[in-house]
C-alpha cells in the first residue's frame, strides 16, 4: 500500500496553480506511485487569497508564514513556486528542517545562492529536485532516447530559440519578473534557462559561451494589480525595468559540438515557441513546444526515396508516461509536465535519490546563466564556473 506524504507549497499563482494541479492529478493516472503525495497547506503573504486559492484548489490548509511551514511535522515535501528572491531562503530551511523539496526554475537568482542550496540539500540527505518541467515532455523524451541510442551519430548542432511577446506592450507594468532584485534575471533566467537545461541533458555540459542581451523598454509603468496568470494592470507611475528583454548567446560543448541559443519575449505572434534542432552525423531531431506531441526527426540511413523529416505523433503508450493517459492518437498538454515530474519525484523520494534535474543540475544551469552575464558584459567568451 503506497505512504502518503504531506506537501506545503509557497506560491499560489501562476507556477501554483500548476503544482497544485499535479498533485490533484497524479495519484489517479499514476496510481503505482509508492508515495502519495497530500496537499497539507498553501502559504502565500495575503490571507485572504491564500485562503481562498487554498479552497478553489483543493488544498486542506494554508499559512501566511513559509518560515511555520517548513517546520510543520505533517508536512514531508516542501514546493518552493515563488519569485527568485526567496528560493535560497526557503529551500535551505526546508533542507534543514529535514524536508524534500521542489523547486520552480531557475534554482536560485545568483550563483552562490544556487551552491548553498545543493549543498543545504546533501547536507541534510534529503531530496532536491528542479522543475524544469520541459525534460518531462514524452517528446523530448523520445528525443534522448534517438541521441543515446547513436540514431543521429555525433553531434554537431545545437540550436535554440524560445519566443514569448507577452511584454511588447510599451504600457504593459513593472511586474516582479521585470525586476533584477526579485527575478535575478529577464527572458535569459526565465525562458534561457530552459534552453541551456534541455541542451544539457540531450547534447552535453556545456565548457564556453559568449553573448549579449538587451533591454528594449527601459521604464514601464508600475504594477497596479494583477489579472491572472501572466495578466497585470498598470497605474500611472513609471519604474525602471531592470532586466534583459532579450538574449542571444553562443556555445561550444565539452563533447565539440556547437550551440547557438536566442530568448526574447519581443517575438511578436510567439506565444511560447520553445523550439531546438540538433543535427548529427546520421540525422536530425526538431522539437518545438507549441506542437509538443510532436517530434520531427531524419535518418541518413533512410532510402533515398523517401528520406527526409519525418513528423512522429509522440502518444503510444511505448513513450515514457503516455501509458497512464489517453490511447494513440490523443494528445496531452503542458499542464501534463507537472504531472509527469511530481510522478518523477515521489519515487525519488521513496528510493531516496534526487531525480533529474538535480538541485547540482541547477547550480550547473545557474553557472551557464552566470557566465553568460559576465560575457555580455565583458563582450569575451566566458568558462562557466562549475
Amino acid at each position: 500500500m503506497a505512504k502518503k506524504m504531506g506537501v506545503g507549497l509557497v506560491g499560489y499563482k501562476f507556477m501554483g496553480k500548476s503544482h497544485s494541479n499535479a498533485y490533484r492529478q497524479v495519484g489517479h493516472f499514476f496510481p503505482d506511485m509508492p508515495i502519495i503525495p497530500e496537499m497539507t497547506a498553501l502559504c502565500g503573504r495575503d490571507e485572504v487569497n491564500v485562503k481562498q486559492a487554498a479552497s478553489d484548489m483543493g488544498w486542506k490548509g494554508y499559512e501566511t508564514d513559509w518560515k511555520k511551514l517548513v517546520t510543520r511535522k505533517d508536512i514531508g515535501l516542501i514546493d518552493v513556486s515563488t519569485p527568485g528572491d526567496s528560493h535560497a531562503s526557503i529551500a535551505i530551511a526546508a533542507a534543514g528542517e529535514g524536508k524534500h523539496v521542489f523547486c520552480e526554475k531557475p534554482l536560485a537568482n545568483t550563483l552562490t545562492e544556487a551552491r548553498a542550496m545543493a549543498e543545504a540539500v546533501k547536507k541534510n540527505g534529503v531530496v532536491g529536485m528542479v522543475n524544469f518541467n520541459y525534460r518531462r515532455v514524452p517528446a523530448v523524451q523520445l528525443a534522448k532516447r534517438l541521441i543515446q541510442d547513436g540514431r543521429i551519430g555525433k553531434i554537431y548542432h545545437w540550436r535554440a530559440v524560445y519566443l514569448q511577446d507577452w511584454i511588447m506592450d510599451p504600457n504593459f507594468p513593472l511586474v516582479w519578473r521585470l525586476q533584477k532584485d526579485i527575478a535575478g534575471a529577464g527572458t535569459l533566467g526565465d525562458l534561457g534557462a530552459h534552453s541551456i537545461d534541455l541542451a544539457r541533458m540531450l547534447v552535453g555540459e556545456i565548457a564556453e559561451v559568449t553573448g549579449m542581451t538587451e533591454t528594449f523598454i527601459k521604464k514601464r509603468p508600475l504594477l497596479a494589480g494583477t489579472t491572472g496568470g501572466l495578466g497585470a494592470a498598470a497605474s500611472a507611475e513609471m519604474g525602471e525595468v531592470t532586466v534583459d528583454d532579450a538574449a542571444l548567446f553562443m556555445t561550444r560543448f565539452a563533447n565539440g559540438a556547437v550551440g547557438t541559443f536566442e530568448a526574447t519575449r519581443f517575438a511578436n505572434g510567439r506565444r511560447n515557441y520553445n523550439s531546438f534542432e540538433i543535427n548529427g552525423s546520421k540525422g536530425s531531431i526538431v522539437f518545438n513546444l507549441e506542437r509538443m506531441n510532436e517530434l520531427q526527426v531524419l535518418f541518413n540511413d533512410d532510402a533515398a526515396d523517401v528520406q527526409g523529416f519525418r513528423t512522429i505523433l509522440v502518444t503510444e503508450g511505448v513513450h515514457p508516461y503516455m501509458s497512464a493517459w489517453w490511447p494513440a492518437g490523443h494528445i496531452i498538454g503542458w499542464e501534463h509536465t507537472f504531472t509527469h515530474g511530481v510522478y518523477d519525484l515521489m519515487n525519488g523520494i521513496d528510493k531516496g535519490v534526487s531525480p533529474e534535474p538535480t538541485f547540482e543540475d541547477g547550480v550547473r544551469c545557474q553557472a551557464v546563466l552566470d557566465a553568460i552575464e559576465k560575457s555580455a558584459s565583458s563582450k569575451q567568451w566566458v568558462n562557466p564556473e562549475y
